[in-house]
């Protein structure tokens, strides 16, 4: 079934603009990565807030992922766009 992985992240007001080369660099390694079924990004502009929308197969997959970009320095740099630690919840999906 899968699970959905949302990230709620507060961007700083002056890292807006030069976040989206960043997310146009990185996005398709996240898609490509061990189960990954989906991402979506969503922005309000308005409070400099993103959303990251993610489908994974299972936690697991989505727990190597953060893993794999601690340890080459990507999760750094995007974490240097931030104020503050993106807020990371896990929904299972459950077919009604």
């Amino acid at each position: 079934m899968g699970v959905r992985v949302t990230l709620n992240c507060q961007i700083k007001p002056d890292q807006f603009r030069s976040l989206l080369p960043f997310l146009e660099e990185n996005l398709p390694n996240v898609r490509s990565f061990k189960g990954c079924m989906k991402v979506n990004v969503l922005f309000d502009k308005e409070n400099t807030e993103m959303l990251l929308d993610e489908e994974w197969i299972e936690i697991e997959n989505h727990q190597s992922y953060i893993k794999h970009i601690e340890g080459n320095g990507v999760l750094a740099r995007l974490g240097a766009f931030m104020v503050s630690p993106p807020q990371i919840k896990y929904f299972e999906m459950i077919e009604i």
